[in-house]
């Protein structure tokens, strides 16, 4: 078991940097898969293993996860039991699934390294969004499982849903996913980490709440992660953004016989992809966009790669590294 908190290299005594990490709720419940805990639990271990070797590297550790595919099934578990126990509203699934992968990442990690053990403390975080944000009159973040297109259509007229067709070839029900505007918790996550606590936070992108006079409100969405990401590595002042997907690399063209990885780009060329439709919104968009709005707010790096590279991308020998301006 680790002596205690580090938050400072024990070499120099010079405060070790941090690096926020964005993993998605899809690399813990893959497609194909019917999301038992001990398939999510075999999925979290290689990430484990990717948040245990940036700890190893000295980069203090905020780390935030997707919550798609669980918040969704959670929503069907409440809707098949509603005539025995009362539903819960959208923003308390959200809260369950923070508590529930939490739970998970934290057992991961403590099986994958001895240095990690004592220092994982998962956060229940709570965002504030605008109330007046215009996603909320369109529905776009996917949850939940695919669909076969009969059924997709059934549901959605049975429970009021909207489904849309996303890759890689299903339905989906979609909900309204608001723009992330204050971590409430980001003050205390950030005495956590500087104390050299592993934290996880704003998992699922944060319960959404709004303010209402001197309190809060949990709101029906919920909000993408990797924005939430950005927020809270702009909160923290964290040097590095860490966006793991499940490829290495970023590409242009993709899906066409001009793709090209793309090993570095500034700020300023990944809003010129953005702005050519380069990246989908329900794919790689809001990870370049969270990446832009974070070197756009004064951080150092953001690396877009798989959880197998994230060491290697930091140090520019992999995964694809955005920047501020070019070097």
């Amino acid at each position: 078991m680790a002596e205690g908190p580090v938050g400072n290299d024990e070499r120099t005594g010079v405060p070790r940097p941090t690096a926020v990490v964005a993993i998605g709720g899809n690399a813990l419940a893959r497609a194909g898969e019917a999301g038992r805990f001990e398939e999510q639990m075999a999925n979290a271990l290689p990430m484990a293993r990717a948040l245990a070797g940036l700890d190893a590297a000295g980069y203090r550790l905020a780390v935030v996860h997707g919550n798609g595919p669980q918040v969704g099934s959670l929503a069907i578990q409440q809707e098949e039991g509603a005539r025995l126990v009362p539903p819960q509203p959208l923003f308390a699934l959200g809260a369950m699934t923070q508590g529930q992968l939490g739970s998970l990442l934290e057992l991961a990690l403590w099986q994958v390294g001895a240095d990690l053990q004592g220092r994982v403390v998962p956060v229940v975080t709570h965002v504030v969004v605008d109330p007046a944000d215009a996603a909320f009159a369109s529905p776009s973040k996917p949850i939940g499982p695919y669909f076969p297109p009969e059924r997709a259509r059934r549901l959605a007229a049975e429970k009021g849903w909207t489904v849309q067709h996303l890759p890689p070839g299903g339905w989906r029900r979609v909900v309204v996913s608001p723009d992330p505007l204050e971590i409430v918790e980001a003050e205390a996550i950030g005495l956590l980490v500087s104390a050299g606590y592993l934290v996880l936070a704003a998992g699922g992108g944060g319960v959404p709440v709004v303010r209402e006079g001197q309190g809060l409100s949990g709101v029906e969405a919920v909000i993408d992660k990797d924005l939430a990401a950005e927020r809270l590595a702009t909160s923290l002042g964290a040097v590095a953004l860490v966006l793991v997907t499940d490829v290495d690399q970023v590409s242009l063209g993709f899906g066409t016989p001009e793709e090209r990885p793309v090993a570095e780009m500034t700020a300023e060329e990944a809003e010129a992809h953005l702005a050519e439709g380069q990246f989908r919104s329900g794919s790689m968009g809001p990870k370049v966009s969270a990446a832009v709005r974070f070197l756009r707010h004064g951080g150092e790096v953001a690396v877009i790669t798989s959880a197998a590279k994230v060491t290697a991308a930091l140090e520019g020998r992999h995964g694809t590294r955005l920047l501020a301006k070019g070097g």
